[in-house]
């Protein structure tokens, strides 16, 4: 049977200060009226049972994520530590496996945008299907709209059949001229849409993951804390899709958005005359292309260009937005009393 992973974790650090470690990106309202985990479950629900979805989550969310996604205990698997993908998605496979012998499995972050889920369901069903059909690991890649420096891309190869195809090269996040010249190239965006059959996830874990496999007997013996204090943490892409042979990726057309910072609003609704993007309390009097959010408290835009304004939690973010992808680096520059939020 088909289940669904939704990984769930993160610092809250993108959408700083209206995101915290308490409350990130996936538990906020950011492109509609539900946090964004609740839409990712509700986009893949009609293809995977609700009982079948498993949420991989730290202990500071895993409370609030299964109020919120109105899931039980034994669907909520709660890591000791952050210890990235391939552990997380290790777990949840061999749960799902512990479950269901004949497992196949769908991997999806809880803080993606999907604007079209009945389109993103048909190529995740597709996924699925091609996981046991070509028993294989199933990386979705996403026809590019735009040139993009922030998401690692995939050069497809040989055709299969279909949409399946093998992978050429896996390329990190590539700078802007390389980007171009990739999308050109019919290069795909690396979406992190996974699938894969139990089974094979585990032959290909062995046989080229050390970091982890060597601890997955904690997991048979039922001692997750164990598994966590063993594995080394590492991305799933580099665990095993950069190193195995067992890999092919299908081409997704739906629209998607990993809805990286601020920037991504402008991307994900409707500006007004001026070009600017706003929620909440917000004026703005002869501003031009530039995102403000308020939590509350009355803000307002007069005459300035290109900035991203941001008043929540008791704090205030004003920043040119051309420099909103250097949020991270920013906030390690702050001091811990004007960083640190609840």
């Amino acid at each position: 049977m088909d289940w669904a992973v939704i990984l769930a974790g993160g610092s809250g650090t993108r959408f700083w200060p209206l995101s915290s470690p308490r409350r990130p990106k996936q538990l906020l309202p950011l492109t509609g009226d539900v946090p964004t985990a609740v839409a990712a479950a509700r986009a893949v629900e009609p293809l995977v049972t609700r009982r079948r979805i498993l949420v991989v989550a730290g202990a500071h969310l895993a409370a609030d994520l299964s109020t919120a996604l109105e899931l039980p205990a034994d669907q909520m698997l709660v890591e000791p530590k952050p210890a990235s993908t391939a552990p997380a998605l290790a777990w949840a496979t061999a749960t799902a496996l512990a479950r269901d012998p004949s497992a196949t499995v769908l991997s999806m972050h809880a803080d993606w945008h999907l604007a079209d889920p009945e389109s993103f369901r048909r190529t995740a069903d597709a996924a699925l299907e091609a996981a046991r059909l070509y028993d294989c690991l199933v990386t979705v890649g996403l026809v590019p709209t735009r040139v993009e420096t922030g998401y690692g891309h995939i050069l497809p190869g040989e055709q299969v059949r279909g949409p399946v195809y093998r992978i050429a090269r896996f390329v990190e996040k590539p700078p802007r001229d390389v980007a171009e010249t990739l999308m050109s190239e019919g290069a795909l965006w690396n979406s992190g849409l996974f699938a894969w059959t139990a089974r094979r996830f585990f032959e290909e874990l062995q046989a080229h993951a050390p970091e982890v496999a060597r601890a997955t007997i904690r997991l048979a013996e039922g001692k997750v804390d164990a598994f966590f204090d063993e594995v080394a943490p590492i991305a799933i892409d580099h665990a095993l899709f950069e190193r195995s042979d067992k890999v092919v990726t299908i081409k997704g057309d739906f629209p998607w958005d990993d809805v990286g910072g601020w920037e991504a609003l402008a991307r994900l609704h409707p500006a007004d005359q001026g070009g600017n993007v706003h929620r909440g309390p917000v004026t703005m009097l002869g501003a031009e292309r530039s995102i403000a959010w308020s939590d509350g408290t009355p803000i307002v835009l007069a005459g300035v260009k290109d900035v991203v304004v941001v008043a929540a939690n008791g704090r205030v973010l004003v920043i040119d937005r051309a420099r909103a992808a250097d949020l991270k680096e920013i906030l390690d520059a702050l001091p811990p009393e004007v960083r640190e939020l609840e």
